[in-house]
């Protein structure tokens, strides 16, 4: 995840808290598994215990990254309204006639066609854009175009076309 604050929008922040509810779920339960005595125990006890604590440890990680993520969206606030940021709904219009709304994220949801990530050759095309530009990316089937039609989000957030 970047280092710098970073808007999101509130579909994002409520995913990334449900993400949060869930790891600290799933750590209870592996925690609970943990043995506190210090008997002796075969190998096969002691490599599945290893594998428990690998697992917490992993999920320690996550649970610090998603808390540091969303605390840094508090502090750079919402996404911007006059130009394509991370955070920002926009209404593009594609070169065959075509007008989708996607919204620009930090990172990709579960199949959630809706979405277009701030790394991907649309997303960095349209960064830092107003309503009216056109950008230039490199899509799979070659060099493409759009025009930023509008921000703001959507009637229901869904695509159109």
């Amino acid at each position: 995840m970047p280092s710098e604050s970073a808007p999101i929008s509130n579909d994002a922040r409520r995913a990334l808290e449900r993400e949060l509810a869930d790891l600290h779920t799933e750590r209870t339960a592996v925690a609970a598994t943990l043995h506190s005595d210090t008997g002796v125990g075969d190998r096969a006890d002691e490599a599945d215990e290893l594998q428990r604590v690998e697992e917490l440890q992993r999920l320690d990680a996550r649970i610090s990254e998603l808390t540091t993520r969303l605390r840094r969206a508090d502090t750079a606030g919402p996404p911007p309204t006059d130009l394509v940021g991370v955070g920002s709904t926009v209404t593009v219009r594609f070169p065959d006639g075509t007008v989708e709304t996607f919204q620009i994220g930090e990172l990709a949801e579960e199949l959630d066609p809706t979405l277009v990530t701030a790394d991907s050759p649309l997303g960095r095309a349209l960064l830092g854009h107003h309503a009216g530009d056109t950008v230039s990316y490199h899509a799979p089937a070659g060099n493409s175009t759009a025009v930023v039609v509008s921000l703001g989000e959507s009637p229901g957030g869904i695509r159109r076309s």
